[in-house]
């Protein structure tokens, strides 16, 4: 299990460009953490994340805890609120859960720096220690 840890503040790396930073400036009310929402329901999110070839998912926000799935095997590359950048590979069925205690959250991008389709499941749980943040309009 893949676990970063949750923070209560935003530390961004100076080598960043403005635009990445500019992202994380406006990414703490940012839900989106997929590409499209398959589903809510009473006490789940669940989405569907697709990247192709240098592709990317803007920096986003988790609250909730959370777990992801990857469905396609692959290579991508984060930057997180803790100034971090991380390139990692996934193996199809790589799976990590994400726990967020009342306040802490976790602030990242995701591209695609592979050669082929890059695909997740995440299920967000709508019974965690923070409120979901609103979703953005369909």
């Amino acid at each position: 299990m893949h676990h970063q840890p949750a923070a209560t503040e935003v530390t961004i790396d100076e080598a960043w460009p403005d635009w990445l930073k500019a992202e994380f400036a406006a990414a703490p009310g940012n839900a989106q953490v997929g590409s499209r929402l398959l589903l809510v329901s009473e006490r789940v999110r669940v989405w569907h994340l697709s990247l192709a070839p240098g592709e990317r998912l803007p920096v986003h926000c988790h609250v909730l805890d959370y777990f992801w799935t990857a469905l396609t095997p692959g290579r991508a590359r984060s930057h997180y609120h803790d100034g971090r950048t991380q390139e990692r590979s996934y193996a199809a069925g790589d799976t990590a859960h994400y726990r967020f205690g009342p306040g802490a959250f976790m602030l990242h991008d995701l591209e695609n720096i592979g050669e082929a389709v890059l695909a997740f499941t995440t299920v967000e749980f709508l019974d965690s220690a923070n409120a979901p943040l609103p979703l953005p309009p369909a």
